[in-house]
């Protein structure tokens, strides 16, 4: 009898102890800014955030933009769109959201003028399929 209940009680603690994929995308968002963030991904480029929004099912990443790339003639908005999308679709490591169908923004902003957005691009499923 008491190992049952020890399986049950086990069985029951387990199941709430689950974690949805929105509430594990949304930590695992929240860690990855406050463990690394800013990240400087190159010279020109910093990796200033990565956020979740539940309601979207949308994994955004807002980057700023530096030096000769800090230039709105300089960004080329297809070329950008083209590569960011082929990343998303080659990354094994969203493999799991991109699964579930969620949409992935990109959103690069000027450093020398702060809160201009430069560039940018969301996918959806439709698009990365």
């Amino acid at each position: 009898m008491k190992k049952t209940i020890i399986m049950i009680l086990a069985g029951i603690l387990f199941v709430a102890c689950q974690e949805s994929l929105e509430d594990r995308c949304q930590r695992e968002a929240k860690e990855f800014t406050e463990k690394s963030c800013p990240r400087h991904i190159d010279t020109e480029i910093v990796l200033d955030s990565m956020t979740f929004d539940k309601d979207s099912h949308t994994i955004g990443y807002c980057y700023t933009l530096q030096g000769s790339l800090d230039n709105p003639q300089r960004v080329d908005k297809d070329k950008f769109s083209e590569a960011l999308l082929l990343e998303v679709k080659n990354s094994t490591n969203i493999k799991l959201y991109k699964d579930a169908g969620y949409s992935f923004r990109y959103t690069y902003y000027s450093e020398k003028n702060s809160g201009t957005k430069l560039f940018e691009a969301t996918f959806r499923e439709k698009d990365y399929r």
